[in-house]
């Protein structure tokens, strides 16, 4: 009895293996493109798009590839949402502050001047329900949002006058995206 049931399981093994082997090599072949709002020059944030293409790659065996784009080699880097919106691109690598003229909500995709440490916006996104709130803002755009790393708020202010004396001059306005469309 027992050689048979040992038979048995080994014949299910192989033929479950057999037919995983079939269907792998009968997947078909994915391309995507992915624009990015940023250019090769800054490596740290374009090169995430290009690590995660890589890993993409590496765990479907190069069934899925994608091909990561510089800002403006198909459209400027401020037009990646509306690329992947559009159907232009399959996706796009950018930061949601950048649209918020779009919607105001976008700013909380990334860091808010005098709001969340990036560590406190990561446990907001993952554990506090950011994340859903979020996709149901990029849903209205008809594309889903994946978070690929915080850079934190950008704090402070910038000018192109000469700075002067408290109380001479007015003040010049902060230099941060996520406040830039309000």
């Amino acid at each position: 009895m027992e050689r048979r049931s040992f038979l048995k399981r080994v014949g299910v093994g192989l033929a479950a293996s057999l037919a995983y082997t079939a269907f792998a090599q009968a997947a078909p072949q994915v391309r995507w493109r992915l624009v990015s709002s940023y250019p090769k020059s800054l490596d740290t944030l374009f090169g995430g798009a290009e690590d995660l293409a890589k890993r993409v790659a590496e765990l479907t065996e190069g069934r899925f590839q994608i091909r990561v784009y510089q800002a403006g080699e198909i459209v400027p880097g401020g037009q990646v949402l509306d690329a992947v919106q559009g159907g232009t691109v399959e996706a796009g690598h950018t930061y949601g502050p950048f649209y918020v003229g779009k919607n105001p909500a976008l700013a909380f995709d990334g860091g808010v001047p005098f709001g969340m440490t990036y560590r406190q916006h990561n446990a907001w996104m993952l554990f506090g329900g950011g994340l859903e709130l979020l996709r149901q803002v990029y849903a209205d755009f008809g594309v889903i949002q994946f978070p690929g790393g915080n850079t934190g708020a950008r704090w402070g202010a910038g000018s192109a006058r000469r700075s002067r004396p408290l109380g001479t001059s007015r003040a010049s306005g902060c230099a941060s995206p996520a406040w830039a469309g309000w």
